[in-house]
């Protein structure tokens, strides 16, 4: 059972993000742009691009690109961050905010669709688990 499980989160991952995915196509963004957008918006407005190329755990170039397209879509804005004047901080724009009201709520609409028939007492046992062995790899990863 142990050795199933990696490949079994990484299915239920895949799944979620495929059904995503085609629930966000119609509004013009791609997975990478949409994910870019979820890591802004529940890490905290003003992050800078640093700060958020390490939440997202990818390259400062991989994160400029993506910025860029956001930024030509209108949906993030770069403002000059007032303690270091080379650091840029990010913001969702109006356009930004709507859309991720949108996503937010396919998103939640998906998560509903996707836990039926899960109990809540289940749900909590596997939040425990994943939480447990996110712990562990993080004391892997200090080592």
């Amino acid at each position: 059972m142990k050795d199933q499980f990696p490949f079994a989160v990484a299915r239920v991952t895949r799944r979620w993000s495929k059904l995503l995915d085609e629930r966000l196509k119609e509004l013009g963004v791609t997975q990478a742009r949409w994910t870019t957008m979820v890591y802004l918006q529940k890490g905290g407005e003003g992050l800078t691009q640093r700060e958020l190329a390490n939440l997202m755990a990818i390259e400062n170039p991989t994160l400029v690109r993506l910025l860029d397209s956001l930024e030509g879509q209108n949906l993030i804005e770069r403002r000059p961050c007032q303690k270091d004047r080379r650091a840029r901080r990010l913001h969702l724009t109006p356009s930004g905010e709507a859309f991720m009201d949108d996503l937010n709520s396919r998103a939640d609409t998906l998560r509903e669709e996707m836990l039926e028939g899960v109990s809540d007492d289940d749900l909590a046992i596997a939040m425990s688990v994943f939480n447990r062995i996110m712990i562990n790899g993080d004391q892997l990863q200090n080592r």
